[in-house]
């Protein structure tokens, strides 16, 4: 009977080492982040502390490749060696297009451990481990010509084991096939079972002040994504679980794939990412995801606009003509309103192609819009108002047809397109992601991604990825009452972290919770929250495309002038040069200031609790006129006003119960 091979040093390498253990060390920039290698025989793992304090006590790590057996032997002490160990600086520097900034700069020390084992399936095996100034990662790499053309992957062997019984938040999927979406609800690492299934990000507190890090993932390429367990030996902690391939029939019945890899020319598995911040606030400014992704593949981005678009789906084509729906004269009203109000985009949501379904349909044509959808006279209106159209399509029925598809859209001048329904992150759907934003860019084509596994830094490498859903958004108060304040800063503080959310904001219709299950509908839906609320999310929130959700005649009062906050609405970016955490905290409240250009805006939203909050503003560099949305006397009115204000100046919010504001801070002449 063959053994599975397991490449894990921890496990593999007892005899190599004396009995005294040896720790190899890699330091932040700043010396606050330490990422260490343990081994001897009886300790090995990889560790992490900040300002000297332990977060992860020594934790296995290594990949186990299968070889068709149920049940190997327990891999005993015969292992890789340490054969070199290389410590270099760097920088990850680089711009972004679009996103929560233009520029990042990340500097970090890296230490790279290769490890030989002559005999084995790998012989050689390297651990990366880089540390920068907010948080550390690790990945391994098969060098070149030391593994086989047909390597079958069936685990990942990287866990965390806690230093303590931290208090976490996270999203426990329990299934691999899902849409990414839930609550970010609270734990203790004590409750964490070996059946669970959380999704990036999970966010922990430490109890050292208010340390506070996040688990993730980036760079992932023909390989599947991850999610995290707790420990099979009941430890506190986290293991990685990798998502099964569809095809992971191996003639063996408890040896399930996960990934199928070409090692024979040199791989690398993705980075794993512990964000690591003062607060957890700090880790919304963190930029590690991004720094430790792909480089941009493809130089002209010129093309690429974030903005604003006026939706269909939320509001169910509610605009105020004869006969609203999936038709020409609905979506000429819908390009007249962002006309109107200065949006731009409109998006066609699904039914506009032939045989347009949620499902899988061999029988539909997304390169033919049905009868009743004039596309190319909506496309030429609109244009002729200065509004773009984007599109939405299923997934599968886009895989039958993407280059087909594309270069019609291209011709047609379709701006972008939002893909639906993928609801997985094996190792064939990870591939499909490049795949499909690598042609779309191509043919100059934006993409939004909807059942959208959660992000892993396919923004740096494809900018044309403007943006994607895996949040529990606006469009549940259609049906639930699960979008509650509290969802919302929780949000901030959780799947935030990771890249653009597509939450669809913009509801202007509010009702308290207690009045909202009297008021919940599928058309023109409610929100539970305030308007200051409502404006508050496009600055919490990022996303270069961002909806405005409500039915056009929403934003409009009985005189035909526009509703309270829409002035905001119409002055809000989509794409930021700046972002900076103010105050706030993951089960409270977030205020967060994103500049763009020299303009600051500032968005603030709480719990089901008001509060009055002051708002130091240190960032500003001289004079600035502010101008403040605040909650009104009622959750459909808002308070304004204005001042001129310095950088030693505050600024004070009161904030109704599930409410919030917003501030628009310009330089003063």
């Amino acid at each position: 009977m063959k053994a599975a091979h397991l490449l894990a040093p921890l496990l593999m390498g007892i005899c190599a080492f004396s009995v005294k253990a040896e720790i190899i060390q890699t330091a932040s920039p700043d010396g606050r982040n330490v990422i260490g290698f343990t081994h001897s025989a009886d300790s090995n793992g990889i560790s992490v502390s900040r300002n000297g304090k332990t977060v992860f006590t020594p934790s296995p790590f290594g990949l186990m490749i299968s070889t068709d057996v149920p049940f190997g032997p327990k891999i005993g002490p015969e292992g890789h060696k340490v054969t070199q160990v290389t410590t270099t600086e760097g920088v990850d520097a680089f711009q972004l297009p679009v996103g929560k900034t233009t520029s990042v700069r990340a500097p970090y020390r890296e230490t790279v451990i290769t490890l030989q084992k002559d005999d084995a399936l790998i012989p050689t095996l390297q651990l990366v481990l880089r540390a920068y100034d907010d948080g550390v990662a690790l990945r391994y790499v098969i060098p070149s010509n030391s593994g086989p053309k047909d390597l079958k992957l069936q685990k990942e062997l990287t866990s965390f084991r806690f230093a303590a019984d931290f208090d976490c938040w996270g999203l426990n999927q329990g299934r691999f096939e899902n849409s990414f979406e839930g609550e970010h609800d609270p734990f203790k690492a004590s409750d964490l079972r070996a059946f669970h299934l959380y999704q990036s990000p999970v966010v922990c507190k430490t109890g050292e002040g208010d340390t506070t890090f996040a688990l993730a993932e980036s760079n992932v390429r023909n390989y599947p994504g991850a999610y995290y367990a707790g420990r099979e030996d009941g430890g506190l902690g986290l293991e990685v679980i990798l998502t099964p391939r569809k095809d992971n029939s191996t003639g063996a019945r408890f040896n399930t794939i996960t990934a199928k890899i070409d090692a024979s020319q040199g791989f690398a598995t993705p980075w794993r990412v512990v964000m690591i911040g003062d607060s957890a606030g700090k880790l919304i400014e963190n930029n590690l995801i991004t720094a430790l992704a792909e480089p941009q593949a493809f130089q002209d981005t010129s093309w690429i606009k974030p903005g604003l678009v006026a939706w269909d789906w939320w509001n169910g084509s509610q605009v105020d003509i004869p006969n609203p729906g999936m038709n020409t004269d609905t979506y000429k009203a819908f390009a007249d309103f962002a006309a109107d109000m200065g949006l731009d985009y409109i998006m066609l949501d699904e039914g506009w192609s032939i045989g347009s379904t949620v499902e899988a349909n061999t029988k539909a044509d997304i390169t033919k819009p049905k009868p009743e959808v004039d596309l190319t006279e909506i496309i030429r209106y609109a244009a002729d108002k200065g509004v773009r159209v984007w599109v939405w399509v299923q997934w599968e029925q886009l895989n039958n047809q993407m280059d087909e598809a594309l270069a019609a859209y291209e011709k047609w001048g379709i701006a972008g397109i939002k893909v639906d329904f993928m609801n997985r992150n094996d190792q064939d759907m990870v591939d499909y992601y490049h795949r499909l934003l690598s042609t779309a860019a191509k043919h100059r084509i934006m993409v939004n991604l909807h059942g959208a596994y959660p992000p892993n830094g396919l923004l740096r490498t494809y900018p044309n990825y403007v943006t994607q859903e895996g949040v529990l958004g606006a469009e549940n108060n259609k049906w639930s009452n699960r979008i509650t304040a509290q969802h919302n800063v929780r949000l901030a503080f959780t799947r935030g972290l990771l890249g653009p959310s597509d939450y669809t904001p913009g509801g202007f219709r509010h009702a308290t919770p207690e009045d909202f299950p009297q008021k919940m509908q599928f058309f023109n839906p409610y929100v539970m929250t305030t308007r200051g609320h409502a404006l508050a999310l496009y600055v919490i929130y990022d996303s270069p495309l961002q909806m405005v959700s409500d039915s056009p005649p929403t934003y409009k009062k009985a005189d035909g002038t526009w509703e309270d906050g829409v002035d905001f609405l119409q002055a809000v970016p989509a794409t930021w040069d700046e972002t900076r955490f103010i105050s706030g905290d993951i089960d409270d409240y977030v205020t967060i200031a994103r500049r763009k250009g020299d303009t600051w805006y500032v968005g603030a939203i709480t719990n089901d609790k008001g509060r009055n909050i002051t708002l130091p503003l240190s960032f500003l560099k001289g004079k600035h006129a502010a101008k403040v949305w605040a909650d009104g006397d009622t959750i459909s009115t808002l308070k304004t006003s204005e001042r001129k204000v310095n950088s030693s100046d505050r600024i004070s919010l009161t904030l109704a119960p599930n409410g919030g504001g917003v501030i628009v801070l310009k330089p003063a002449p």
